[in-house]
Parts: structure tokens; sequence; C-alpha cells
């Protein structure tokens, strides 16, 4: 699940990247914005799910995947878009883009 706060004095947005997944040990997001390197995501035990907040630019759109104890790949079921990759698979988008209320 993606959580987006924007800021009105700032262009960039503050996205919360959530994900649940019973048996895992450990969950990474892996994504354009860490140059494709893992991020260990927090475990938050009230929600019983992996957390990790990122400040992102505003009106661009970002790949992701979570990797799920070092070997399983999954997408957010609540992303933006998805969108095929070159491995034939599918990443998760996140879009910063403010929308007017």
């Amino acid at each position: 699940m993606l959580t987006k706060r924007f800021f009105k004095t700032k262009d960039e947005a503050e996205v919360t990247f959530e994900f649940s997944h019973p048996q895992a040990k450990k969950v990474e997001l892996v994504a354009e914005f860490t140059g494709w390197e893992p991020v260990t995501m927090k475990f938050n035990k009230k929600e019983r799910a992996f957390k990790s907040k990122h400040r992102l630019p505003t009106d661009k759109q970002f790949h992701f995947r979570y990797l799920i104890d070092g070997e399983q790949w999954d997408n957010d079921h609540k992303a933006d878009a998805y969108v095929t990759n070159s491995f034939g698979t599918q990443n998760s988008v996140v879009n910063t883009q403010k929308i007017a209320m």
C-alpha cells in the first residue's frame, strides 16, 4: 500500500511504502530512486506490516518492487500502475503528481 503526503512549500512528496507478508522475515524495497539497491523495510508489530518512508520529487513516476527474504519478488497490490520490465515480469509504479482538490 502507498500513502502520500504532499508539502505546500516543497516540490517533494513523502511516500510511505507498506507491505504485508505473513511468513516474511525480511522485506526490502528495491526501486529506481534507490539505484535499484535493496533498502530494508522496518517491521511494524502493531500493524503487522513492513514500512519504509521516502521523500521523492513531485510530478514524476518511479518503478519499484519488494524483495521478500532475499529471494521472492512481489509488487505492491495498491500501486498506482504496473509496467512490464526487462525480466518479463511487472514493476509497481508510484506517481508523485499532485492532484488538485
